[in-house]
């Protein structure tokens, strides 16, 4: 439905080049698999434009709704270009209550009754996160800021030459529609079912609220990326058509035949940029995911054995915002905690043991992201303990490796070290070269030496 709906709208060309974007950019490579809502809404809004293009807005309106209702409520913003068509142009007001009432019956009301059940009282989550990040004491800024070129050099980084050409694609259609209108040619270019600006206006009203806010997070902008593949492709023909119109405006062909190679050699610079970020991206900073992977086969790479009868504590100090999940423990009895680091926000905390523990109210939390410390372990009690060397050492982050008498190194990784990497070659993978301008530190495994002796002891008692 995806594909026609871009065809219907667009023509074939665009869902040519829309899907060479899409399978190459990094972008994609990034949230496709990423396990977040924002990645949920991008997919429910694939779908629901999907559906919008094809003329299917039952399609459109509750792929909306379940996007922002089940994922991400700030994705509801995507649909308001759906919204605006269905009430404004097409005067449907009653279609739209209707499916407006469906939704709510469909995905909230599941969707209340099952966070109630387990919360232990009335939650309706997607109001909840709107109240907290828009309305909150502090709001988003309570995470951090970034400066304002902050997800335009994101853009770049994942999506290179696109990125710009989707930023350009209203004005593009704007110069086309009004320089060749009652020309020849143009009665040659397929027209589009919606009006060009109101297809667009999604990935316009996204960029205006999220470019402005203080806090940025390159999660936010996964809705619209597939907007910036589509958008691209979109920017391309329009370049392809104003070729065309100036260079062989007597022909009978189709634009893309006399500019087929610019497409082409656009395609190809924008997938070797791409597969040369991914790769980038791959090898200096795998390591976290290789290294909790092969923890699972642990025991198999320690000399003494673990006790088979006792918690194992897995502790993490300034990495804490790398561990992937407690899915990547090797059982139930091992557990993640948490030491003193540089680092002076609210660390998670686990829900508390037993059946109904997601009803109970943990305690030492607040709304202000202010450090708790209760959330630390004493490192003597650390069986195990992932960290990253670096060169920079203080008395909370010191170079664990060092301490050789209490630490012993199980399992290492390399991991891109930044701050001594060239920008360029840090940025993007150029096989050959980029191994002489990039440095690497190591993502390390350690054993506590300090409860060995005593752990094997009773092992062997």
């Amino acid at each position: 439905m995806v594909q026609c709906g871009i065809i219907k709208q667009f023509g074939n060309h665009v869902a040519r080049i829309a899907v060479v974007f899409m399978i190459f950019s990094t972008g994609m490579f990034i949230s496709a698999a990423a396990f977040l809502p924002s990645t949920f809404a991008m997919y429910m809004v694939i779908l629901s434009y999907g559906g919008w293009f094809s003329g299917n807005y039952a399609v459109a309106v509750l792929a909306t709704a379940s996007g922002a209702l089940i994922g991400w409520p700030f994705s509801a913003v995507l649909g308001v270009p759906i919204a605006w068509d269905i009430l404004v142009r097409q005067r449907k007001i009653m279609y739209f209550i209707q499916l407006c009432l469906i939704s709510i019956i469909v995905f909230l009301g599941p969707l209340v009754y099952i966070d109630s059940f387990f919360y232990g009282k009335t939650v309706i989550a997607p109001l909840g996160i709107v109240l907290y990040n828009v309305f909150g004491k502090g709001g988003p800024s309570l995470y951090g800021v970034e400066p304002w070129s902050f997800y335009f050099l994101n853009g770049f980084l994942n999506f290179n030459v696109v990125f710009p050409m989707a930023l350009l694609a209203l004005p593009a259609s704007v110069f086309i529609k009004l320089v060749m209108t009652g020309k020849s040619q143009e009665k040659k270019f397929p027209s589009s079912v919606l009006p060009i600006w109101l297809s667009l206006m999604g990935m316009y009203i996204w960029i205006l609220i999220f470019f402005t806010r203080p806090h940025k997070e390159e999660r936010f902008l996964f809705p619209i990326y597939p907007f910036f593949c589509l958008f691209g492709a979109v920017t391309l023909t329009k370049a392809q058509k104003i070729f065309h119109g100036l260079f062989f405006s007597g022909s009978r062909r189709h634009y893309s035949a006399s500019s087929t190679w610019f497409a082409v050699s656009v395609c190809v610079v924008f997938s070797v940029l791409s597969l040369s970020r991914s790769s980038a991206l791959y090898y200096g900073y795998h390591a976290p995911m290789e290294l909790f992977i092969e923890l699972n086969h642990i025991s198999s790479k320690l000399e003494e054995p673990l006790p088979q009868d006792k918690q194992i504590n897995l502790c993490v100090g300034k990495e804490w915002y790398r561990f992937p999940s407690s899915f990547f423990l090797p059982s139930e009895r091992w557990h993640l905690q948490f030491i003193r680091s540089e680092f002076r926000g609210q660390l998670p905390k686990p829900y508390a043991d037993g059946r109904n523990a997601t009803k109970i109210i943990p305690t030492h939390m607040n709304d202000m992201n202010k450090e708790e410390p209760t959330r630390y372990m004493s490192i003597s009690k650390c069986d195990f303990l992932v960290d990253l060397e670096t060169e920079k050492e203080t008395e909370l982050e010191p170079d664990f490796v060092k301490r050789t008498k209490d630490w012993e190194v199980v399992l290492k990784k390399p991991f891109l070290d930044a701050e001594r990497s060239h920008r360029l070659f840090r940025a993007f993978y150029i096989p050959f070269v980029s191994y002489r301008y990039t440095r690497y530190s190591n993502y390390v495994l350690l054993r506590s030496l300090r409860k060995t002796s005593t752990k094997a002891k009773k092992g062997r008692d």
